[in-house]
């Protein structure tokens, strides 16, 4: 099975979603790498996420994944989740509804300050 998108691609994708202050559709996402949604694909994708957000922590930025949502509610799957995307923030509560969309807005927009801050150049260094 092929890769279905460079990992440094999907990442484009969301630095420039985080700087534009918004979030993106499971679907939206994998149409901007050229594909159709379907199961498959979301799995590989989600698995790149994890991939992007283990690099990025390493690195000091804030997790991406989390700007990857479901177009019915605006609340990542299950997959980050239980990836432990809430655990490592401490939140213990529902994984729907309106509890998890207000803890989701503000993990989203520690990451849309930080992209939209000096430091969130997305590059690896760099000079002042």
């Amino acid at each position: 099975m092929s890769a279905l998108a460079e990992p440094e691609e999907v990442r484009a994708h969301l630095v420039a979603a985080a700087r534009a202050g918004t979030a993106l559709t499971y679907s939206e996402l994998l149409e901007q790498l050229g594909y159709a949604f379907s199961r498959p694909k979301m799995r590989q994708l989600c698995a790149i996420l994890g991939a992007i957000d283990e690099v990025g922590a390493a690195r000091g930025e804030p997790e991406l994944a989390v700007l990857v949502v479901r177009q019915s509610d605006g609340i990542p799957g299950q997959g980050w989740w239980v990836a432990g995307g809430a655990r490592s923030r401490g939140y213990q509560g529902p994984w729907e509804g309106p509890e998890a969309a207000r803890f989701i807005a503000r993990v989203q927009a520690e990451t849309f300050a930080f992209w939209r801050s000096e430091n969130g150049t997305g590059e690896d260094g760099g000079s002042d």
